[in-house]
């Protein structure tokens, strides 16, 4: 088995699979010790054929690839999509279209939260996925015959997969259910990476806008500096480190160098005077321009008991019509539905309105009960009560 590692063996190979209707897709890289994730393999199957792609290949132009990735005429199947994706964005600046994603699809099918492949590939394909070589150096060259075996495991049996998901699919009428799911995977925004808002990611409790102003500079700092470097943003600084040195906003060489974790050497170097250059920003910036702390969403007292029935009627409701419970709605919505009947969430608006919001409410304002009937929870619409006792 040998890869794909020419330019007309891939412009060859792309025609044919433009001629199809779709094609399943999966790809391998290295990202331990780089800040862009370095694409080691493509694997792309086609209704009759499938190949793994080198590209990294010497000279190897993938133009032909990008061009069947953005092919509207051929539905791409990845399983578990975003970091495929995120990779096709960053080398070819869009987004694979059209889109189907199967762990999203057997979810909507009842196949519960985040499913494996390995899950999906054995019970709708009969195939056992042999996951040894999952943490293989994939940059190595030459590939195994090993790892091109496995590899190409990823693609091949999500053939079948993709097709009996989307026989499900029509089947139950739910194919729109599916749309709106992938309305995020296929929003370029998804995958922007806007430095000056990647001090979100860090959990902050405080309300000093000093504090997260720091935060936010040295955030952005390290985002950029490590796209920059292609480093890994914690092998620049690490997130503790930002925190304490945003708790101390250290002025001079000698006050970050006492920095846990962090000592004399970056202290001294480009990176420490970088550092110390933000925070200088952050100190010169009137108190205006600080950030002001997200809104504490605090449940309304006494919520407790209402939430916990609300969320014994999304496990019903989910298994009668055979839905993963995480798709319809989580802890937070189930909290604001009870503290709100317009709460600003998914569980009340289209399909999952339908399926569980509208009964949500009705239990909220006792139009609905749930009692036990043998080991089953019913329902009981208000001026039904005679039977909970049938």
């Amino acid at each position: 088995m040998i890869p794909i590692d020419s330019a007309d063996a891939l412009a060859a190979f792309c025609r044919r699979q433009a001629q199809a209707d779709y094609v399943t897709v999966d790809t391998e890289f290295m990202r331990d010790k780089t800040y862009w994730p370095q694409l080691c393999l493509v694997q792309i199957a086609g209704p009759e054929e499938a190949a793994a792609i080198d590209p990294l290949a010497p000279g190897l132009d993938l133009a032909p690839l990008f061009a069947l990735m953005a092919d509207t005429g051929v539905l791409k199947v990845f399983h578990a999509a975003r970091q495929d994706i995120e990779i096709f964005v960053n080398m070819a600046g869009a987004v694979p279209t059209p889109l189907f994603d199967t762990q999203v699809a057997a979810m909507v099918c009842g196949f519960g939260d985040a499913v494996s492949y390995e899950t999906l590939a054995g019970r709708l394909a009969g195939a056992a996925i042999d996951k040894s070589s999952r943490f293989t150096d994939w940059a190595h060259r030459p590939l195994t015959e090993r790892q091109l075996h496995y590899a190409l495991t990823d693609v091949v049996p999500l053939r079948t997969v993709y097709e009996k998901l989307a026989q499900r699919l029509a089947k139950s009428g739910r194919t729109q259910w599916l749309d709106e799911e992938m309305a995020v995977l296929t929003d370029p925004a998804t995958y922007r990476q806007d430095p000056q808002e990647s001090w979100r990611r860090f959990k902050l409790r405080s309300n000093n806008r000093k504090l997260l102003a720091l935060v936010r500079e040295l955030a952005a700092w390290r985002e950029v500096a490590a796209q920059q470097r292609n480093l890994p943003r914690n092998r620049l600084l690490r997130d503790e480190s930002i925190l304490e040195i945003a708790a101390h906003a250290p002025a001079t060489v000698a006050d970050l160098a006492r920095t846990r974790g962090l000592g004399k050497n970056f202290a001294e170097g480009r990176l420490g005077g970088e550092v110390l250059a933000a925070v200088q920003r952050v100190l010169a910036l009137p108190e205006s321009e600080y950030p002001v702390p997200p809104p504490r969403r605090e449940p309304p007292p006494g919520i407790g008991p209402l939430v916990d029935l609300l969320r014994v009627l999304l496990k019903l409701r989910c298994e009668e019509n055979d839905v993963a419970q995480k798709l319809v709605a989580d802890t937070e919505d189930l909290e604001m539905i009870a503290a709100d009947d317009a709460a600003p969430v998914r569980a009340l608006q289209g399909w999952r309105a339908e399926l569980f919001g509208k009964d949500a409410l009705d239990l909220k304002h006792g139009r609905l009960a749930l009692t036990a009937a043998g080991k089953r929870i019913k329902l009981v619409r208000s001026g039904t009560a005679s039977e909970a006792a049938q």
